[in-house]
């Protein structure tokens, strides 16, 4: 395993990676894939990661499929700290089951969005992350108003603190002006990158940590930005980032899950199809994505 340093106290922090699901070809889920992929990810310098989040398709799976990839991920991680497990569902109720059963595998913490079934107002919205962190893990906020129509604005999100509901929050709506509202409103509050393609900004910002998508095609690579940036050396971080920024533009795009399990692919990575209703990638994204990825690792960038 890795001699990264990690913050065993508020494991949360640093580069987790929201980790694809590998699927066979008859798209069963492959846990041994999934565990290797695990360990490979924290042996490149990663701090943890987040299994069963949007880029682990858990829309799609089953009950089963979903407790056993938590338990795979503990297992292969050796350290249930360096998990974060995401616990979204449409109801409360279900996301703190899934939350106690993280807890039961010995996860660190749990990544969850608000409720996803309809428009919530800002009361619902507290409500559904104090029933979930009643179950005693510590709660990340997922903000993304693109999928769920509920934003987690700075306000909302410095309430859901002050009330003890949530640790920390992966800010995904691409407005790196609300870290610096974040920090005023809530100063305890971990900021943690959300999207790939504005690690650099949010770094700069104050960020902790980086819930991350890309690093699952190239990690080592990764890693290196992600250090550069929160050590501000830019001469490091901004070569790095132009390179990367054709790849990690995508974590932000609706086809985020089939064009980093593509780049997997290419790496020689355990990517594989993704389950309907996502289906391959038009030719000419393929195309694009292909050939960002290919031009990367041919400038050695893995």
């Amino acid at each position: 395993m890795s001699n990264t340093p990690h913050d065993t106290a508020r494991p949360w922090r640093g580069i987790m990676v929201a980790t694809t699901t590998p699927l066979r070809a008859d798209l069963s889920v492959d846990y041994d894939a999934y565990a290797e992929h695990v360990r490979r990810l924290i042996d490149a310098g990663c701090d943890g990661v987040v299994p069963n989040g949007s880029l682990g398709e858990y829309q799609t799976l089953t009950a089963e499929e979903r407790a056993r990839i938590v338990t795979t991920a503990v297992e292969a991680a050796g350290d249930g700290a360096r998990v974060m497990p995401g616990v979204a569902a449409y109801g409360s109720a279900e996301s703190r089951r899934w939350t106690e059963q993280a807890a039961e595998a010995g996860a660190g913490s749990v990544l969850l969005l608000p409720p996803n079934a309809y428009r919530a107002d800002h009361a619902t919205v507290r409500a559904h992350y104090a029933e979930v962190a009643a179950a005693g893990l510590p709660v990340v906020a997922y903000n993304n108003p693109f999928d769920t129509k509920v934003d987690l604005v700075p306000a909302l999100l410095a309430q859901l603190h002050g009330e003890g509901s949530i640790v920390a929050v992966k800010e995904f709506s691409g407005d790196v002006r609300r870290a610096y509202e974040i920090a005023e409103l809530a100063p305890g509050l971990d900021l943690l990158i959300g999207a790939d393609d504005v690690l650099l900004e949010l770094a700069l910002a104050g960020a902790v940590g980086w819930i991350a998508g890309y690093p699952n095609a190239l990690p080592e690579a990764s890693v290196a930005l992600y250090r550069a940036a929160l050590a501000r050396d830019l001469d490091t971080a901004l070569p790095l980032y132009k390179a990367l920024h054709p790849l990690l533009r995508w974590d932000s795009r609706t086809e985020f899950v089939q064009a980093i399990k593509l780049s997997m692919d290419i790496a020689g990575l355990p990517g594989g199809p993704t389950r309907p209703p996502r289906g391959p990638l038009p030719p000419e994204t393929e195309a694009a994505v292909r050939a960002a990825t290919e031009k990367a690792l041919a400038e050695g960038l893995a």
